[in-house]
């Protein structure tokens, strides 16, 4: 009988994506606001990171050069900040720039996209003292989390994001592949009565087998489970279901997967997850550039006006730190490869932006010159930026973490030059 339960729970929970020790630990306090009190008295903030998988072109998104060799078709539009011009085909994020901070003077070392993507969520390059170093979102879960809740402190929506690396599977993400979905199979398929009775002979073995075999591996899988089941009875677990969302709501933030993710990501800090990563593909634009980017563009500025809207209207603006940006820009100049000319790889010189957590809007940090291909004021580089989002959300990002050699490894790598007193 209880094999057989367990067969049943197994596969509910693995579908999940919550039964193996890879996603064990990621569990967050639910409290009646946002921005719970942490021990210290001091608030925390959330953060929504827009990952636009591929590189987004600088010079046809948030730093046009008009003028410029490999200009292109798309024309610079006025925002609502004094002097900040961005692209025709995101005229409704130019309505909201006053709530916006442009860095237009992002310049970092990797230019294949794993290892770009890898040091932008880290902070670190790949292979860099032999480690696997924890993404933002596992920094902000273990930073601002609470372990003993039943909603995720990190989570990661249409891709599988970098997670944990050596501070543990505890502080992984939920990863939600289709946001229409929502994490399935979250409600039992037996009473409430004989959920709990099996949940709590599963416990009893669980504490059994540690007790003969004590292991880290033991104690990620019975953490694993035991929140699992947690969130599994928690009634907030509704925060993934966007079908109940009014249609109205769902029709301004657009249709497709990263629309509902945005949604989706919305639901999840207003009931207090402190760090939603949602994903959108297609950057990659070695051709036909211009038809893609104008696309996604449009994609972007639907859906990131409604999430700004929103949080705006909910009073989360201020408290929710939203980031849209790539793992580097694309070349200044159009590639004459094929019939459908595109843009290259380009991470010297390239543009992300940020919006709402108290910024004040209407920035811009950095330049570049007028081919759009050298930054010529205030570079940002990796650790710059990581370490400015840091104390945005009120991380000390010169903490260390032990590694399991016993080294102390910085949140972020020395050397940094944060730019938070010039936004906040």
């Amino acid at each position: 009988m209880f094999r057989d339960y367990d067969r049943r729970l197994f596969l509910q929970l693995s579908a999940a994506g919550v039964a193996s020790t890879a996603l064990s630990g990621w569990m967050r306090v639910l409290a009646d606001n946002a921005s719970a009190n942490t021990p210290t008295g001091k608030k925390h903030k959330s953060c929504i990171l827009l990952w636009m998988d591929g590189g987004p072109s600088h010079k046809d998104t948030f730093d046009l050069k008009p003028d410029s060799k490999g200009a292109g078709d798309f024309k610079p539009i006025k925002s609502a900040a004094t002097g900040i011009e961005i692209s025709e085909h995101l005229p409704k994020i130019a309505g909201l720039m006053n709530h916006g901070v442009l860095v237009r003077g992002m310049s970092t070392p990797e230019g294949a996209h794993p290892r770009a993507k890898y040091n932008l969520h880290t902070g670190y390059r790949e292979g860099q003292g032999g480690l696997v170093y924890p993404s933002l979102g596992a920094i902000v879960s273990k930073e601002t989390g609470d372990p003993n809740a039943a909603m995720p402190n990190f989570v990661s929506i249409g891709n599988r994001s970098y997670g944990a690396g050596f501070i543990g599977p505890k502080y992984q993400p939920l990863i939600v592949q289709d946001p229409a979905k929502g994490v399935e199979d979250l409600k039992s398929a037996v009473s409430d009565q004989k959920f709990n009775t099996r949940a709590g002979l599963l416990e009893q073995m669980e504490k059994a087998f540690y007790h003969e075999y004590q292991s880290g591996a033991t104690i990620d899988h019975q953490t694993t489970i035991d929140r699992a089941v947690k969130l599994m009875r928690s009634k907030e677990a509704k925060a993934f279901d966007i079908a109940s969302e009014p249609a109205k709501a769902k029709e301004a933030y657009g249709s497709g997967k990263f629309a509902e993710g945005v949604l989706m990501a919305r639901r999840l800090v207003e009931i207090g997850v402190p760090f939603v990563e949602v994903n959108l593909g297609g950057w990659d634009t070695h051709q036909d550039n211009f038809t893609k980017v104008k696309n996604l563009s449009g994609q972007v500025d639907t859906a990131l006006s409604a999430l700004l809207t929103d949080l705006k209207d909910r009073g989360l603006l201020d408290t929710t730190l939203v980031i849209w940006m790539g793992e580097f820009g694309r070349t200044p100049n159009i590639n004459t490869r094929g019939d459908k000319p595109g843009r290259d790889h380009y991470p010297k010189a390239w543009s992300l932006a940020m919006f709402g957590g108290g910024l004040q809007g209407g920035r811009v940090i950095g330049k570049t010159d007028k081919e759009g291909a050298t930054v010529t004021d205030r570079p940002v580089g990796t650790t710059d930026f990581l370490a400015t989002v840091c104390e945005v959300l009120g991380i000390d990002h010169a903490k260390e973490n032990e590694a399991a050699s016993g080294r102390p490894i910085r949140i972020v790598d020395k050397g940094n030059k944060p730019f938070t007193k010039e936004i906040l």
